[in-house]
Formats: structure tokens, C-alpha cells, sequence
């Protein structure tokens, strides 16, 4: 399975060419739904690392892509230089609170780890390494 990869600066105004080099393998016959779940995976992911991986000046994010529809799915890394972060060790939100009873963040998170069927984070080389892995037609439990 080839990768392929985009490098853009960590900013929220780049994410819909994020989106859409996340989205490129998937076919006009990919389910709405599970596209949905990829733009929402992906959005998630680039908008906290604009938001918070970096102090000024800022810096890049690579993301590469591998798969799409069948056999592996479609894998996405995220990789930046910023703050060591691991956000699959964050504790998810007490879903029983009310709305304004919850401390704010960690929803995002919470649904990337809903939504993809894999994940792994790891700090190398000092960099933030995420991959998530969402099968594509795969029946849902």
C-alpha cells in the first residue's frame, strides 16, 4: 500500500485542502456516512493540531495517506513538531454530566476514538505521530 502526503502550514484556513487530500481515494460509491466520519475524523485532528500543537510562529503538519476503500481502509498520519501530545491517552468526557456540568474539550477526541477503527499515537524524532485506520464498508456493530 503506497502513501501519499501533503504538507501544509498548521493553520485552520488550510484545512479544506486537508479534507479534501483525506477524502481523494474515496470513491463515488463510498457510503455519505462513512465520508462524513472521515471529514469529521479529519477535521478534529488538523484543527487541534493548528490550535494548540504550536506556539508562534507556528509550524507544518504532514499528512499521509494510504488505502482507501477495501483491504486495509483508509489509513491518515498526522505528523507535527509541537508540544508532545499523546491524544489517545486523554480520559473521555462523563457522557452522564449535563452539557454545562462537563469540563470543555476532549469531545473531538472522544469521537475520533469512536469513529475510526484504529489508532496510534507515538512521540519520535520529535515529532507527534497519529495514525488512525477506518475500514470503509465495514458493517457496523
Amino acid at each position: 500500500m503506497s502513501a501519499e502526503e501533503l504538507r501544509v502550514e498548521a493553520k485552520v484556513e488550510n484545512l479544506p485542502a486537508v479534507i479534501d487530500f483525506a477524502t481523494a481515494t474515496l470513491s463515488d460509491a463510498c457510503p455519505m456516512k462513512e465520508r462524513m466520519h472521515i471529514e469529521l475524523v479529519t477535521e478534529e485532528i488538523f484543527v487541534n493540531i493548528a490550535s494548540y500543537a504550536y506556539a508562534e510562529p507556528g509550524g507544518d503538519v504532514v499528512i499521509r495517506r494510504s488505502g482507501g476503500e477495501g483491504g486495509e481502509g483508509l489509513s491518515l498520519t498526522f505528523i507535527d513538531g509541537g508540544v508532545p501530545y499523546d491524544p489517545l491517552q486523554r480520559p473521555d468526557p462523563d457522557l452522564t454530566l449535563a452539557a454545562e456540568d462537563r469540563p470543555i474539550g476532549g469531545l473531538g477526541v472522544f469521537l475520533v476514538k469512536k469513529i475510526v477503527d484504529e489508532a496510534h499515537y507515538e512521540y519520535k524524532d520529535e515529532k507527534n505521530i497519529l495514525t488512525v485506520r477506518k475500514f470503509i464498508g465495514k458493517k457496523e456493530d
